[in-house]
């Protein structure tokens, strides 16, 4: 793979990894398209959902290389480091979900090129499909044997790193981007944005739910998502090692893309509505937008369209709730393990209320337009007008 020198991070930098994808999952899907193997690669792979599993007979040759050379995890792998992590998952359960719920998703949203990619390859009959996809991807990694033969995460890695490159395939082919405005779709440096969305950002809103945790522990956290990167095709020359070159990366790539877009308005509201649909009644359905709110700031929130609620400020209160639990977590054994199972049960419900009790395959679709709604024409670059006023 091409490797770009970046350190530090500059615009011109950055411009360089927009107009690069990942050559490996990219050959593997033009070979599987071009040889009309889509359909019969998909129905095989259904049977390959375990680590360590004979891949099946009839297999294609480029995907039948393509898993071989992916199948096991990078040799740079600290595995007392991926411990460490785990357990950090374990204590934060709770809060972690929050954060990926309320803030990391809207981060993507706030970006107008992943909005926009976001919505051209949102199921639109299923829009709860890509948070499914995500909580379910999460809950493989951090399990105890997520590594081991037997374990879900890898062959769920495998096929997200070929949906990415299948859905580059589809938009460039057919004309469904503009390559010269936008860079390449899901590039390296929207792919290593999305790493540290999934990393960086989750660490800050923990501290900004007013989460405890050791520098060893969030250190730990993020090397996890950079060892994920490393599976999903992000060049390892080009992203960030430590936590500090993660902000710096996150920060510009943040300053340099976000704003304002009417996709990112439509998929925030689908975001909010399906947790108000979720949670049971409706006392609370403010609690979400509230949250959103409190975890990506105003500005952010109004580009998104976040209604303004009473619980704007009656969520500040998060924090000592918060702070309250992980006393009784520290001080009681027996509150220590409540917690804990409570945060395996939250996440579990929610899970399924996402998935509606079905397992998600990350298939390589074989057409964007007939599976998820891509328009007949390339997308606009910007249909964004301002939001109403708001009071509060």
């Amino acid at each position: 793979m091409t490797t770009h020198p970046v350190h530090p991070y500059t615009e011109t930098s950055l411009h360089t990894l927009r107009n690069a994808g990942d050559e490996l999952a990219d050959a593997t899907v033009a070979a599987l398209i071009e040889g009309g193997d889509v359909g019969t690669f998909n129905t095989l792979m259904r049977y390959v959902s375990t680590a360590g599993s004979p891949l099946p007979e009839g297999l294609p040759d480029a995907a039948r290389a393509y898993l071989e050379a992916t199948a096991a995890p990078p040799a740079w792998v600290d595995w007392e480091r991926m411990e460490r992590a785990r357990l950090f998952f374990v204590d934060n359960n709770v809060h972690i979900n929050t954060a990926l719920s309320f803030a990391s998703m809207p981060a993507c949203y706030v970006v107008p090129r992943v909005a926009r990619l976001l919505s051209a390859t949102h199921s639109l009959a299923y829009p709860s499909k890509r948070m499914a996809e995500t909580g379910q991807f999460v809950l493989y990694l951090m399990r105890p044997d997520a590594f081991e033969a037997g374990s879900k995460f890898v062959p769920a890695a495998q096929k997200v790193r070929l949906l990415h490159a299948s859905i580059r395939h589809h938009l460039l082919r057919d004309g469904h981007w503009d390559r010269a405005a936008e860079g390449t779709p899901i590039s390296q440096e929207d792919m290593i944005g999305g790493q540290m969305i999934f990393s960086m950002l989750v660490l800050d809103s923990l501290h900004r739910l007013g989460i405890h945790m050791s520098n060893e522990g969030a250190d730990a956290f993020f090397y996890a998502w950079r060892v994920v990167g490393a599976m999903l095709g992000i060049d390892q020359v080009s992203v960030p090692k430590t936590v500090e070159e993660g902000r710096q990366y996150f920060d510009l790539y943040m300053t340099l893309n976000m704003g304002p877009s009417e996709e990112g308005v439509h998929l925030t509201r689908q975001l909010i509505d399906l947790y108000e649909e979720v949670v049971p009644g409706t006392f609370f359905d403010p609690l979400v937008g509230a949250l959103v709110r409190h975890l990506v700031g105003d500005t952010c929130a109004d580009w998104l369209r976040v209604p303004r609620t009473p619980w704007d400020t009656a969520v500040g209160a998060v924090p000592r709730l918060l702070g309250a639990l992980e006393t009784i977590e520290d001080r009681s054994p027996y509150g220590a393990w409540a917690l804990d199972r409570l945060g395996d049960l939250v996440s579990g419900l929610e899970l399924s209320a996402l998935t509606r009790g079905r397992v998600m395959h990350y298939a390589i679709p074989e057409t964007l337009r007939k599976e998820y709604g891509v328009p007949d024409t390339v997308l606009p670059k910007n249909r964004w007008s301002p939001p109403p006023a708001t009071v509060g």
